[in-house]
């Protein structure tokens, strides 16, 4: 009797490993604007190009708003002559698009949308679609909101899957040239108006968008993409370990988890100067850097300092005579966190975006992490 419970266990085990999809390769997924293209892109270092943004047109279909858009996606759609694998897949929405809570609201608005995004797919000859609605439910970015977002979200995604399938088998397409279907997610409040249960399973994939946890809504500065908390973090203040666990607390796959990361930093001014301002007090919030920008210009000159928080296995800026507080990834904070993917089996890296690199610095360092062990 032991031998034959044992031999259940063991085929029970068995049966659960094998029902686990395999580690496939490791994701490496740029955001790439419109507005800012890349001087030159190497297709051979990215698995997915995710060209933002298309929006949401008063008829409540998915549509490119800017001529430009149209040359943008040939130029990146010509990238597969040197990467034939590469897949490029189309964003909606960003920061401030409205839209989604019309689209999503009834079943043919919900209809319109799926089929005017499908349509759209096959006119550009493109991959699949990522939404990037910020955010369900919640008004902060100026949007139209409802309360009932939450389940309407599920729905549209429902809607969305059913029509990407179904254009994937009537376009001959299978495995993984199916037409694809991701989300940008966030953490906490997200979940609160999201059913992530039921919305995972009709994706592909999540873009965590583990970065601008401090930013000009927070009253202080902090880590904006700090992999793990500071020693001087309020018991609130979020960072990129606790997002991912809060998505796989709620049921989603590891494998299907993409943990991004930010190519650009955040500026604070008039920072109190304790912890050489980290997590403190600050006057103004002066908005954002790309990354090239902080190399070349401040780090390491004009008096901004470089320090890096083992706790947080992130990097900062400090420059004491201006009081001015700068968060950013750098080499090192991207590093870790991508031995932060490998060890926990999440899906792979994305990063926002492009532009903002300096001659690869930080792409380089993704790929050799991911694929060079």
């Amino acid at each position: 009797m032991r031998l034959m419970l044992g031999a259940l266990a063991w085929l029970a085990g068995f049966c659960a490993f094998a029902s686990t999809p395999a580690q496939p390769e490791f994701r490496v997924i740029a955001y790439v604007a419109g507005w800012s293209m890349p001087r030159t892109i190497h297709p051979g270092k990215l698995t997915h190009i995710n060209f933002a943004f298309a929006r949401i047109d008063g008829n409540g279909k998915v549509a490119l708003d800017k001529p430009e858009s149209t040359a943008a996606l040939k130029t990146l759609l010509a990238l597969k002559t040197q990467n034939p694998r590469l897949k490029i897949i189309l964003s909606v929405g960003g920061w401030g698009a409205d839209g989604f809570s019309d689209a999503a609201l009834t079943n043919d608005s919900r209809g319109i949308f799926a089929r005017s995004a499908v349509e759209l797919l096959r006119v550009h000859d493109l991959d699949g679609i990522d939404l990037d609605w910020e955010y369900p439910g919640q008004g902060v970015a100026g949007i139209r909101h409802r309360t009932v977002d939450r389940p309407n979200f599920t729905l549209l995604l429902k809607m969305l899957r059913e029509q990407l399938d179904a254009a994937s088998e009537a376009d001959g397409l299978s495995g993984s040239d199916r037409y694809l279907l991701t989300i940008a997610s966030a953490d906490r409040e997200y979940f609160d108006h999201v059913e992530m249960d039921k919305v995972h399973t009709y994706l592909d994939w999540l873009n965590v968008m583990s970065y601008d946890f401090f930013n000009s809504l927070t009253s202080t500065t902090g880590h904006h993409a700090g992999l793990y908390a500071s020693a001087f973090a309020a018991p609130g203040d979020r960072n990129a370990d606790a997002s991912i666990r809060q998505h796989v607390t709620a049921g989603v796959p590891r494998y299907k988890l993409v943990l991004g990361v930010a190519f650009y930093g955040r500026v604070f001014a008039g920072v109190d100067p304790g912890n050489n301002g980290l997590n403190r007090a600050y006057e103004r919030y002066q908005g954002d850097l790309g990354y090239a920008e902080l190399k070349d210009r401040l780090i390491g000159r004009e008096g901004f300092v470089r320090y890096w928080d083992e706790r947080a296995q992130a990097a900062f800026l400090w420059n004491g005579k201006l009081r001015t507080f700068i968060s950013y990834d750098d080499p090192e904070a991207i590093r870790a966190k991508a031995e932060y993917v490998r060890e926990n089996r999440l899906g792979g890296m994305m990063f926002w975006e492009l532009s903002q690199d300096r001659d690869d610095e930080l792409l380089d360092v993704i790929v050799k992490s991911l694929r060079d062990q």
